[in-house]
């Protein structure tokens, strides 16, 4: 008897991978709404008056794509901490 029923039923490995898809998909997802919002506490919290311009960039490059969201994020902390 297998350890994954789930494998023996038709499509069973394709329904597997798609769920990890889909799981991944909503941990990058969520990770980039906590990192946009980490942005926006942290630069109203500095007293930034560009708090909201970094906010809108942050949320855009994420919604590029996950590297430039990083990037956007990066660049934000390395001119913050100047």
């Amino acid at each position: 008897m297998s350890a994954l029923p789930l494998l023996q039923l038709p499509g069973g490995a394709e329904l597997i991978i798609v769920l990890v898809v889909l799981v991944i998909g909503l941990a990058i997802l969520v990770g980039s709404i906590l990192a946009t919002y980490w942005v926006y506490k942290d630069a109203t919290r500095r007293g930034d008056d560009n708090a909201i311009i970094w906010t809108v960039l942050t949320a855009l490059g994420f919604f590029i794509g996950l590297i430039p969201g990083l990037i956007v994020v990066a660049v934000y902390a390395l001119v913050v901490r100047k």
